[in-house]
């Protein structure tokens, strides 16, 4: 299959609000159709493709529309965001109550060790018999 035959069945996909590719809400564009092909955007150029690129121009001048912002999308969108940072904000508490809990584990850890290190010091010396006959000394 020809490169420009990847394109033009790609430019048809996204006509038919079928694409495989990209998303289906992607617009037709030079830039997607190259994407929609399955290869890098700069290869669909108008020197290389002048007829297609033209068909392409042309199709999207006849069928675009002004996008305005219905007030749908508008509060769906905001209230996307504010999701999007009450997300965010319970995701720093839970960072910082891990991050507290982590201290005080270190905290607790220290403190522990000083106290067995005290205790080791406490110790007398003492000397262990081996059982097999010889004499160790373990020290603390």
């Amino acid at each position: 299959m020809s490169t420009e035959q990847r394109f033009r069945e790609a430019f048809q996909r996204l006509k038919e609000l079928k694409p495989i590719i990209i998303s289906r809400d992607s617009l037709v564009s030079q830039n997607n159709i190259a994407r929609e092909a399955g290869l890098d955007p700069s290869a669909l150029k108008k020197s290389r493709f002048p007829l297609l690129v033209a068909e392409i121009k042309e199709w999207i001048r006849e069928n675009s529309k002004p996008r305005t912002p219905s007030r749908q999308n508008l509060s769906q969108s905001k209230a996307k965001r504010r999701t999007n940072k009450q997300i965010i904000s319970a995701l720093k508490l839970q960072r910082d109550i891990a991050a507290s809990a982590l201290l005080s584990a270190d905290l607790l850890i220290l403190e522990l060790y000083r106290e067995i290190t005290e205790l080791k010091s406490q110790l007398p010396k003492t000397t262990v018999i081996s059982i097999s006959g010889g004499i160790s000394s373990i020290r603390s």
